[in-house]
């Protein structure tokens, strides 16, 4: 069977940011005209402007950002193409909170924990095939496998209700994955109200409109990053105006 090898150089142009023209990291799509970035770069670059890097459509006249989506699928593609960058970034991002004295969230402390196994058996030569691995991961630690993001970095929410049209929930703070996205948040308060429909609601942050695949920490860091306080957000029906 013939085989046809690919260098990465080759590949190069399709996995890299052309804002920063490194390899993507967070890797972040433009649901307008699907153009991926680095999410920090595209962030930063989005600050001033409201059109695509690459193409220059216009992505939306007043909040850009609310268009834009974390690419899960790209990230994946680019780490298994690039030796070391996934062990790179998150030693970087690691170093990056003990240089400040912070505590390192627990989403990069469990990806490194989950990665040095790995990395030593590959060291070792000893690379054992996907299924084994899967196979043994199963028997020896089963109750990983029910952990649903406790171990990730955590947020501190406060749900607030500025609509008549709509009543409060009875216990507006909670706590929850920095990994959960505003669609989580919109589920969850429709179950609470007992309404039709998630899509019904709006969640907005400083008075502006939240996209429903933002995480919470995209949220937090782009427009809570220097307020100490719970994230503070509120909800309304679609389209009220109030």
């Amino acid at each position: 069977m013939l085989t046809r090898k690919i260098k990465l150089w080759d590949i190069n142009a399709h996995i890299t940011c052309r804002l920063c023209e490194g390899y993507l990291i967070d890797a972040t799509t433009v649901t307008e005209c699907l153009h991926t970035f680095c999410r920090s770069c595209l962030v930063k670059y989005l600050e001033e402007n409201n059109t695509c890097p690459t193409c220059r459509i216009v992505i939306h006249q007043s909040h850009p950002l609310q268009y834009i989506g974390h690419d899960r699928t790209m990230q994946d593609i680019v780490y298994k193409l690039v030796p070391g960058l996934q062990e790179a970034e998150l030693k970087k991002q690691r170093d990056f909170y003990q240089k400040l004295g912070m505590e390192v969230p627990g989403d990069i402390k469990g990806e490194l924990c989950n990665m040095k196994p790995h990395l030593d058996s590959q060291r070792n030569g000893d690379v054992k095939s996907e299924d084994a691995a899967s196979k043994e991961g199963r028997d020896e630690k089963p109750e990983e496998d029910n952990d649903y993001h406790r171990s990730d970095e955590q947020v501190s929410i406060c749900l607030e209700c500025n609509s008549s049209k709509l009543r409060g929930l009875k216990r507006k703070w909670i706590r929850c994955s920095a990994q959960a996205t505003v669609l989580h948040l919109k589920k969850f308060i429709a179950k609470k109200l007992n309404l039709t429909s998630f899509n019904e609601l709006d969640i907005l942050c400083n008075e502006e409109i939240l996209g429903k695949d933002h995480t919470l920490k995209f949220v937090v860091v782009t427009r809570w990053r220097f307020k100490k306080s719970p994230l503070l957000l509120h909800y309304r029906p679609k389209m009220d105006l109030l």
